[in-house]
């Protein structure tokens, strides 16, 4: 027994030694420039979680350029990226070599469970497969009557408030109105299921999706920040078992959503299967993806838990950002009434077009054919991307190629950089998305006739959607994009066309609020949960 010891003893102290030297040959990121941690126990962290969404990147940006070493809990680098090459390299050429972070899955799991934004490697090759097919372009461009009649919801609700109103205007938050209709409108394409959140009859579904996100991730505490980022260290195990029985409100509020939601996607599987076997399936994601299932075999096959996955999946993804895209475009809009009267100049003359033709309502292609439309909505989904940053890590040592040089803080010029496995990196769409050297010296105006002449230079491609970073790209590129694009242009030129949008006292107050996705909070009015407010009134016609 004391040999077998002594034995244990040596392979331990071999295994230390190995691991020692592994850390000190392996490729170190400590000579990459990048600011000082603001303390030993949280890094740089709560500088990019705690302070207003994107400000620090673009700060980091100017400072140290598009590869910045920032520090994580007790001294560990962290690598931060907006440079277009190394980002088309970790999307698109080495996509499954750069996984999420375990700590973020978990978080993904939270609110998604284990479907496609949780999954990883093969399992998410497998469950992206079977849902494609319902995101196709038909699909979607099949599902604007759907979003055309949401939005429309929105334009009866505010008529009606403007009704008698003596002052021809009124102050309101805009996201309690838009936050529900497109809630309904996820709801209606995805599932052919009503949640009644714009009446007072809202469901238990329904309400398990009010304001979820901002209440789940809103301002992380410092305490929160710590745990979140030294849980790799920790099995994902026992990262879920915390995160199921944990008590706290935001916890408190996924479970609850989760418990909702799986009781309706349930009774909707059931439906959608018994209609597909008597040949009557619908076309609404769901019944797609159960009819795509159900042509695969075997372990390509995804099982009924996978399947209920995706709802909760879907509902999070596409109500979330659609929601608080169309807020931010609308303060946009008001914050530059040219902008905003040159595009409802274009709305008012394809409307012109479609009655002098005979129609009654939009098709994608009279969208397409508005080139100011199309340019508003890029540049709106340049400057406000939903998702600010995501976060993967190296499956093995790697080397990253660079867009242009890097002088290291020793004074080294590299035109590549060596990585080690499982480095953690922060990759920053908000940052990407003004890359001077990919959308020109004025990335950081808001600008939409940039779309008009050169549209970007486009040295890299980098996203799935107009070289932009909002979708993310390759492997792990939003598989709903088509789906958020045309739902965005259905409200866009159905608010657009019927109201004004102004600024109100409040302008000075609004913060983008770093919640997963960003959105809009009124400073000193976090716990009021999402807010945009502004000034409705009907929009000029000319006769």
């Amino acid at each position: 027994m004391e040999q077998l010891v002594q034995l244990a003893v040596v392979f331990a102290v071999l295994g230390l030694l190995r691991a020692l030297y592994r850390l000190l040959v392996r490729p170190s990121i400590a000579d990459i420039p990048g600011p000082e941690p603001t303390s030993f126990l949280l890094g740089n962290l709560p500088e990019l979680f705690q302070e207003e969404s994107g400000e620090k990147d673009f700060e980091w940006q100017e400072q140290y350029g598009s590869i910045v070493r920032v520090k994580a809990p007790f001294g560990e680098d962290m690598l931060w990226i907006s440079d277009p090459k190394a980002l088309q390299y970790i999307y698109q050429t080495s996509g499954y070599n750069f996984p999420k972070q375990p700590e973020r899955r978990i978080l993904s799991r939270l609110v998604g469970d284990p479907g496609l934004t949780w999954a990883e490697g093969d399992v998410h090759k497998r469950q992206r497969k079977v849902m494609l097919p319902a995101f196709g372009s038909p699909e979607s461009k099949a599902l604007l009557p759907v979003f055309r009649h949401y939005a429309e919801q929105v334009t009866l609700k505010w008529k009606d408030l403007l009704t008698g109103n003596a002052e021809g205007s009124i102050k309101m938050n805009v996201h309690d109105f838009i936050a529900p209709a497109t809630l309904e409108a996820i709801g209606e394409a995805a599932f052919d299921y009503k949640l009644g959140v714009l009446g007072d009859d809202a469901s238990e579904l329904g309400k398990a999706y009010s304001n979820l996100i901002a209440t789940i991730f809103s301002a992380p505490s410092s305490a929160k920040i710590f745990l979140q980022n030294v849980a790799h260290y920790v099995p994902m195990w026992i990262q879920e078992y915390v995160y199921d029985h944990l008590p706290g409100k935001g916890l408190d509020k996924a479970r609850e959503n989760r418990v909702a939601a799986h009781k309706v996607a349930h009774q909707l599987l059931e439906e959608k299967r018994s209609a597909l076997a008597i040949g009557k399936a619908a076309r609404d994601v769901m019944s797609i993806l159960v009819r795509e299932n159900a042509q695969e075999s075997g372990e390509s096959r995804l099982s009924h838990e996978e399947i209920i996955a995706q709802m909760r999946t879907i509902m999070l993804a596409g109500q979330e950002t659609t929601s608080n895209t169309l807020s931010w475009a609308l303060l946009e809009l008001a914050t530059q009434p040219n902008i905003q009267r040159r595009l409802r100049e274009e709305v008012h003359a394809m409307e012109h077009t479609i009655r002098e033709r005979g129609d009654a309502d939009f098709t994608v292609a009279d969208f397409e054919a508005m080139p100011y439309l199309q340019a508003v909505l890029k540049e709106i989904l340049r400057f406000y991307p939903a998702v600010p940053h995501t976060f993967r890590q190296s499956l093995r040592d790697d080397v990253l190629p660079l867009s242009k040089p890097v002088t290291t803080r020793s004074g080294k010029v590299i035109t590549e950089l060596p990585i080690r496995a499982g480095l953690r990196l922060i990759l920053s769409v908000c940052a990407y998305n003004r890359e001077k050297e990919v959308w020109g010296e004025d990335a950081q105006t808001f600008n939409p006739d940039r779309w008009l002449t050169s549209g970007g230079k486009r040295s890299s491609s980098v996203g799935v959607y107009s070289n932009l970073l909002t979708f993310a790209g390759g492997v792990r590129a939003c598989i709903g994009w088509r789906f958020a694009i045309y739902e965005l242009q259905a409200f866009l030129v159905e608010l657009v066309s019927n109201f004004q949008f102004d600024l109100t006292e409040d302008v000075d107050r609004i913060c983008k609020t770093t919640a997963i996705v960003m959105v809009p909070t009124l400073r000193g009015e976090l716990a009021k949960g999402v807010q945009m407010p502004l000034r409705v009134s009907l929009a000029p016609r000319e006769e």
